[in-house]
């Protein structure tokens, strides 16, 4: 399948996210794979507003919308997991690279801690049946009181047959950097915290060979503790229509993460003080969770404002995030559970 996006596209998104005019001609190397993932993690937010400030509350996933939201229309935007990740999977393989959608079994979090099992396989829900077996029942889980997510990372393999993770879309947990698929081994994330790609099977598999283990994407928030895993995946590519599955699910079920919280997350970005040539990093995130805001700077998590009504959220919106919203996109936290004191 070719990228949904012309080379014009692709130069206006390389614009956008504040690649040097010197390097957007670059071939598809690993080097250039680690200045897109950064540069984009620090331009697009992770964020689910188009879920809230929404009169229809529902996110559409076609290129064309998610280029002229995120892109062209210039306001500050960006997405939840699906959004950002389809539009950089396009943007990645109109730049050459050979890259894929894979689907993601994130375990659920108490009180902020990844734990417990990964989602099953279970029929609560009745799928179109034109669906792919692997697809239809990944993530319709079991109703209990948990928040219930699914995710999406990018697969990409170069031409000397080495294959890395690029996840730009899971928010303040995201690694900031592409990540080799080798086993075990750690990187350092933001500030003290680690993060690594063990394989391994899922204590639910019953079939278990060597092909059937999963990537699992784990992290410590420094070396004294132990590994937590946040997800596992497959290297099994997902399709347009199965992100319509997913996208359906996350966007409408009662116990989906998205549905029950407004989020916004954005990793901050500074040249290297030791490069040469201008190399980037992450050095820290500002993020919103409902009401809250904080902020991460590389050292620990701190408070910086509570937001009691929606004035007050939409100035943080725009002051910290640098997110604008039309009217009629306000308007829309009327009919949202999680609209905040008055308008």
């Amino acid at each position: 399948m070719t990228s949904a996006y012309s080379p014009d596209q692709v130069s206006l998104y390389l614009e956008c996210i504040g690649v040097p005019e010197r390097c957007r001609h670059e071939p598809p190397t690993l080097e250039f794979l680690t200045m897109l993932h950064i540069h984009t993690i620090s331009t697009l937010p992770y964020e689910n507003l188009s879920l809230h400030y929404n009169p229809s509350h529902n996110i559409s996933l076609d290129p064309q919308y998610l280029f002229r939201k995120m892109v062209t229309d210039k306001r500050g935007r960006g997405g939840f997991c699906m959004e950002i990740a389809i539009l950089y999977n396009h943007i990645l393989r109109a730049l050459g690279f050979d890259a894929y959608t894979a689907g993601v079994r994130t375990r659920p979090r108490i009180e902020g801690v990844p734990k417990g099992d990964f989602p099953r396989l279970v029929r609560h829900l009745t799928p179109h049946s034109s669906y792919p077996v692997h697809i239809r029942y990944q993530f319709y889980l079991p109703l209990t009181p948990r928040l219930l997510r699914g995710h999406i990372v990018n697969i990409v393999t170069f031409a000397d047959g080495s294959k890395y993770h690029s996840d730009v879309a899971f928010g303040g947990d995201g690694a900031t950097k592409p990540m080799p698929l080798i086993e075990g081994l750690a990187h350092k994330n933001l500030g003290t915290q680690q993060v690594r790609l063990a394989k391994d099977w899922l204590p639910t598999q019953a079939h278990r060979v060597d092909s059937s283990k999963q990537g699992i994407y784990q992290y410590r928030n420094n070396p004294s503790q132990q590994w937590n895993s946040f997800y596992a995946f497959a290297e099994i590519e997902f399709l347009q229509p199965d992100w319509g599955v997913v996208n359906h699910w996350m966007s409408t079920h009662p116990d989906s993460n998205q549905v029950r919280n407004l989020l916004a997350v954005k990793f901050l970005r500074r040249t290297i003080a030791s490069s040469d040539s201008n190399e980037q990093e992450i050095y820290g995130k500002k993020m919103l969770v409902n009401g809250t805001v904080k902020q991460n700077l590389g050292d620990k998590t701190e408070f910086v404002k509570a937001c009691a009504t929606e004035e007050s959220r939409l100035q943080s919106l725009e002051n910290v995030f640098s997110i604008v919203l039309s009217q009629t996109e306000k308007d829309g936290i009327q009919t949202s559970p999680l609209r905040l004191g008055r308008y």
